[in-house]
């Protein structure tokens, strides 16, 4: 017999506290007399205070107990009293079940997964029957699949239920939650049990913590494995043309292992490797290959004879769309193309055409135009770069036409002007613009500004001054300038890619520099928006879903298939904790609860204390004519 709800001292406190309040009005109520008399006309005030006699004796003695032993019977049922032993209680136990991509490994005809399906079936049918059991499903993160709940056929069906996922196993995480869960909303706190391959990496199995009511029942996986670790492409540095490739390789398995890889784009080999690999082993391998063209780029792992026995396969495999090269066709109009042929050609990622002026087409609404020395009677209707206009004709109007002037300063923390650091240069003739508000100045003399940059759709760049026919003639600075613009009207056609391989969870992201977070953004392949956080030069998201993740930072955008999945590096076998199912609960009751006859008991006490003692036996009495003077009125 024990309390499920309270403590004996809580019990016994609240006990003492409300029969003493109980005794207390039973005493004040009874020191109250009353007398039934004809009229009120002949009581007369008196100037002599009644005199107060202690009782000798209590008046009715047995209504007093009747209402504290109802008061008891009901403070039992709130106290929850049970008969049996609290060894044999009903207890709240979690119940965790590996759904990490290992798995869907096959040893013999099943599945990882299917194994601990039954294993988990095992260990219910052993608890106790009023025992409440909580499914959660362990991957990068932990997901309840039932609450605390004592059924078994929902319990089974939870278990049923269960798949493996796509993400690799947060055990520490799991563990974590199933221990907030019993303090939050567990009665009696049963065991925490993992059932599972546990498979995790070596730097989380040196600090994982397993609780004092931990229960450990490890599925045995196959113990020979390879699989790819990451592959990542990116465009290279000094050919944009050719893509620098890299992937690795790992032998999870005790046994070396000879694994032939083979890479293809479009469905033709482009590389081949054989890996030798130790147990353990980790390698690499890159490569570069040209190409413009969109398509995909696949690494797969060879399945020779020896390699067929491996049982997991989804890591064998690793593709990526690579995106066509962006080509940014320029048409620049005039009289003197040889004099700007040299400078759009040494830019790359750009098709230059050279027309002459009379070959004007202003309805053309793609690319980028270039007018030199010279305005159109219609504006183009594309993004435009003029160079040293007629003053009258001017996009942008022209404040003076100075002399001698020298351009000092370039709008350094604007995209047009990064990377420009040239000063002074001599200009012997230039126009000195009037910026509107929202324009952006690029160069500057001390007359004011030189080049000056207009938003909007469609853009316009308007040069002051013609840099061929200037100091900035022999200069770098001459076609960074030209990139600079072309880059700022038409980014895609300059934009830097990077993509990678990898397996759904935290991803952290290296970028060039430290970054605003207001220029950053992550979506999903469907256009969500993911929460990131900007750390330096790291970005950190997390996904728990397998698919693609695009960062876009400033003209570079990074893409991530998280599609591969990655086992742990190593198995987890813990000590000094419980190993194995359970011996099966003995037959019976573990205690049977009395509160309900508990409360019935009290509430009929009450009702008995007031039938036979309350106010209801004067007026059952004087409707029978035991009570004389029936008409008369009642004074207290």
């Amino acid at each position: 017999m024990f309390f499920l709800n309270l403590s004996l001292p809580e019990f016994l406190t609240i006990l003492g506290s409300l029969s003493g309040v109980v005794v207390a009005l039973y005493l004040l109520d009874r020191m109250r007399k009353h007398h039934t008399v004809p009229t009120l006309r002949f009581f007369a005030a008196t100037e002599k205070p009644p005199v107060l006699k202690h009782r000798h004796k209590l008046q009715q003695p047995w209504s007093l107990l009747l209402q504290l032993i109802s008061l008891l019977l009901l403070l039992l049922a709130i106290a929850q009293l049970r008969l049996g032993s609290p060894a044999r209680s009903s207890r709240d136990h979690v119940l965790i079940l590996d759904v990490s991509p290992w798995m869907a490994a096959r040893l013999g005809p099943n599945r990882l997964i299917d194994q601990a399906r039954l294993a988990a079936r095992n260990y219910v049918n052993a608890l106790p029957l009023a025992d409440r059991v909580m499914v959660v499903r362990a991957g990068v993160l932990a997901t309840p699949a039932l609450l605390f709940e004592s059924d078994r056929n929902k319990i089974q069906l939870a278990i049923s239920q269960t798949q493996p996922g796509a993400a690799s196993l947060n055990l520490q995480g799991a563990l974590d939650f199933a221990q907030r869960a019993q303090r939050v909303q567990a009665q009696r706190p049963g065991e925490i049990v993992f059932i599972g391959a546990a498979r995790i990496p070596s730097e989380e199995a040196a600090r994982l913590d397993p609780p004092p009511n931990f229960r450990f029942i490890p599925i045995a996986g196959p113990s020979e494995h390879v699989g790819l670790r990451k592959m990542s492409v990116h465009r290279a540095m000094d050919d944009p043309d050719a893509w620098e490739v890299f992937f690795a390789v790992k032998n999870y398995g005790t046994a070396p292992r000879s694994i032939p890889a083979v890479v293809n784009f479009g469905g033709a080999p482009v590389a081949t490797r054989r890996f030798e690999l130790g147990p353990g082993v980790e390698e690499s391998f890159s490569f570069r290959f040209r190409t413009r063209a969109r398509g995909w780029l696949e690494a797969r792992l060879a399945s020779p004879d020896a390699f067929q026995r491996d049982a997991f396969r989804p890591d064998s495999r690793a593709i990526l769309e690579l995106p066509p090269r962006g080509v940014a066709p320029v048409t620049i109009y005039s009289a003197e193309p040889d004099l700007l042929r040299p400078v759009f050609t040494a830019i790359p990622g750009i098709q230059a055409s050279f027309l002459p002026i009379f070959k004007y087409d202003p309805k053309a609404r793609t690319g980028v135009v270039v007018l030199d020395h010279f305005a159109p009677s219609s504006l183009p209707a594309t993004d435009s770069i003029w160079l040293d206009p007629p003053a009258d004709k001017s996009p942008i109007p022209v404040r003076s036409v100075e002399a001698n002037v020298k351009l000092n300063q370039w709008a350094a923390d604007h995209a047009l002007g990064a990377g420009l650091r040239a000063r002074d240069i001599e200009l012997s003739s230039a126009e000195i613009l009037r910026a509107a508000p929202g324009d952006i100045t690029v160069a500057r003399s001390d007359a004011g500004p030189l080049i000056v940059a207009r938003p909007g759709m469609p853009k316009m760049v308007v040069l002051g001054f013609h840099p061929i026919r200037s100091g900035m003639k022999y200069q770098l600075t001459t076609p960074l300038l030209f990139a600079n613009i072309i880059r700022w009207m038409q980014p895609d056609a300059f934009r830097s890619w990077e993509l990678t391989a990898g397996g759904a969870g935290t991803v952290d992201v290296e970028l060039e520099s430290e970054t605003a977070p207001n220029t950053v953004r992550v979506q999903t392949e469907d256009g969500k928006s993911l929460p990131f956080t900007i750390e330096g030069k790291t970005l950190r998201f997390f996904t728990a879903d397998p698919g693609i993740v695009r960062v876009l930072a400033g003209d570079r955008e990074l893409v991530y298939s998280l599609t591969l999945p990655q086992p742990g590096d190593t198995v987890w076998r813990p000590s000094n904790v419980k190993v194995g199912l359970p011996g099966r609960a003995p037959l019976g009751p573990a205690s049977r609860d009395i509160w309900q006859w508990l409360a019935l008991a009290g509430a009929a006490g009450l009702f008995a204390d007031w039938i036979l003692y309350g106010r209801i036996d004067r007026r059952i009495r004087a409707a029978s004519g035991a009570l004389p003077n029936e008409g008369w009125r009642k004074a207290s």
